[in-house]
């Protein structure tokens, strides 16, 4: 048996999350993603917890209420206007648009509708409201380095990157 998740160990996984109710497919991630067990909170809590003891090959599902993460949906934050009171490069479907408040204050919203006549755009996140499961499939576990320890994750030298990788460590989300 390999090395098991805990403590300062660097783990390595790929997920992807599905709605419980519908079984439909949220958000899978493209890339592996790598964080220092312990050290870094990348993973929602009751994740981080159920990956302690699992080791390289183990593939969990664990149900996670959206709502104790992001909170509900909060109606407020959803948007409807004229398709001609918005600019051409903010007309697409999924399309993330960071806006201000008065205080400086950034939100994210999504375009999640569009029409002939109208544009809506929602700042809640893609999973409130929702039932989830995250399928987690651990690839890596290793004893980290102290410079990772000290990141929360893998050190990556930036001459290492390539557009490719940088392209990979996007996630797809469908709303």
């Amino acid at each position: 048996m390999g090395e098991l998740i805990q403590n300062e160990k660097l783990v390595e996984l790929k997920y992807q999350v599905t709605d419980e109710k519908s079984g439909q497919v949220l958000s899978t991630v493209e890339f592996p993603i790598s964080y220092v067990h312990g050290h870094n909170d990348v993973l929602a809590p009751q994740v981080l917890e159920e990956l302690e003891g699992k080791a390289v090959g183990d593939v969990i599902k664990v149900p996670i209420d959206c709502n104790e993460i992001f909170g509900p949906r909060d109606e407020s934050l959803v948007f409807t206007d004229s398709i001609k009171n918005v600019p051409e490069e903010y007309r697409e479907l999924g399309m993330t648009i960071t806006m201000e408040n008065g205080n400086g204050d950034t939100k994210n919203f999504i375009v999640t509708r569009l029409d002939d006549e109208t544009l809506t755009i929602d700042g809640n996140n893609p999973l409130c409201g929702r039932q989830a499961i995250f399928t987690l499939e651990i690839l890596k576990v290793r004893d980290a380095t102290d410079e990772e320890i000290a990141a929360g994750g893998r050190d990556i030298d930036a001459d290492q990157v390539d557009e490719a990788t940088l392209s990979g460590l996007k996630t797809h989300s469908v709303n």
